[in-house]
């Protein structure tokens, strides 16, 4: 796949298969449309183009909300497009002026002019332009003056429930990890190098490897211990190990800041440094305060098994 981060670096192409979205999560509905778009790009003898947006357009239009957070970061939706067969992904940089942009103009400048689009395959709930004006109607009014063809990807769902990005947001805010990564079709990952910590879990027996996210807009899921796959080394040959995870803020001795960390089973190496690859799989138990550190590993212990028990019965 090539990777753009200007349209002005991408050269228009003669027969180019389109689909716009941000795609937070490339998330089950998501991968229909690429799966469609990549289809006929290979039937039409034509190339797939995925246009894509950074930052979020939310986060322009109205900065000064923080709470939203996206479920992949760029680099890590940039890997999952790639692994589902896209050709041309464009990560246009969403600016005020881009976001002033009329919906006809839209179509001109960049989907005609700029990529060549024969056909576009849109979600449809798609907006785009100015005010968010443009969707699928919008397309095909305009459609015969340019000479593309649109199709519309109809909605999907999961047993009855629209799968969205909004939805799989919430689901991982409520450490419902196991809800989420049924929309998304895989499981959530945080991915990071290992920071130093205070070392008090290699203290009772239970060493983990503290994970810093870099990426401020990523999405953390809710507190709670966790069950997980850890993988680090190469990239497409990675060591993978199972483990438990913890979010929170350590409340047991009085922990000030939000902790991301993993105890890694049959482990034991040092990994400051190394990033490292964290996949979410199933919700233990909720973040509690106990009396102190011999309550504390006793818990810990009871984690292990119902760990280890969960991957006993996958």
């Amino acid at each position: 796949m090539k990777r753009y981060t200007q349209l002005s670096d991408f050269k228009k192409l003669d027969n180019a298969i389109v689909t716009i979205g941000t795609f937070d999560g490339v998330h089950f509905g998501h991968q229909k449309i690429i799966k469609r778009l990549c289809e006929l790009a290979k039937s039409s003898g034509g190339e797939s183009v995925l246009l894509t947006f950074f930052p979020h357009p939310r986060m322009i239009i109205d900065p000064e909300n923080q709470a939203l957070k996206m479920i992949n970061t760029i680099e890590e939706k940039a890997q999952i497009l790639a692994g589902l067969g896209v050709d041309h992904l464009i990560i246009t940089p969403f600016t005020r002026d881009f976001s002033n942009l009329s919906a006809t103009d839209y179509i001109k400048n960049i989907l005609v002019d700029a990529i060549g689009t024969k056909k576009i395959i849109i979600g449809y709930d798609h907006r785009f332009g100015k005010d968010r004006l443009g969707n699928i109607n919008t397309l095909m009014q305009n459609a015969s003056n340019y000479g593309y063809l649109v199709e519309e990807i109809p909605e999907q769902d999961i047993n009855d429930v629209a799968v969205s990005s909004t939805k799989i947001r919430k689901a991982l805010l409520d450490g419902d990890v196991a809800l989420a990564n049924k929309y998304l079709g895989y499981a959530f990952s945080i991915y990071g190098p290992v920071i130093k910590g205070d070392k008090i879990g290699r203290t009772i027996g239970f060493p983990t490897a503290n994970i810093f996210v870099p990426e401020t807009y990523k999405l953390i899921p809710g507190d709670g211990i966790y069950a997980v796959t850890v993988e680090m080394g190469e990239e497409k040959n990675p060591e993978v190990y199972r483990g438990m995870a913890y979010i929170g803020q350590r409340p047991t001795i009085n922990g000030m800041t939000r902790n991301i960390e993993v105890n890694i089973f049959d482990f034991n190496r040092e990994i400051y440094g190394q990033n490292i690859k964290m996949n979410f799989l199933a919700f233990l138990r909720e973040d509690v305060k106990f009396t102190g550190l011999e309550a504390l590993t006793k818990q810990l212990q009871k984690d292990k098994e119902d760990t280890l028990a969960f991957f006993a019965g996958k």
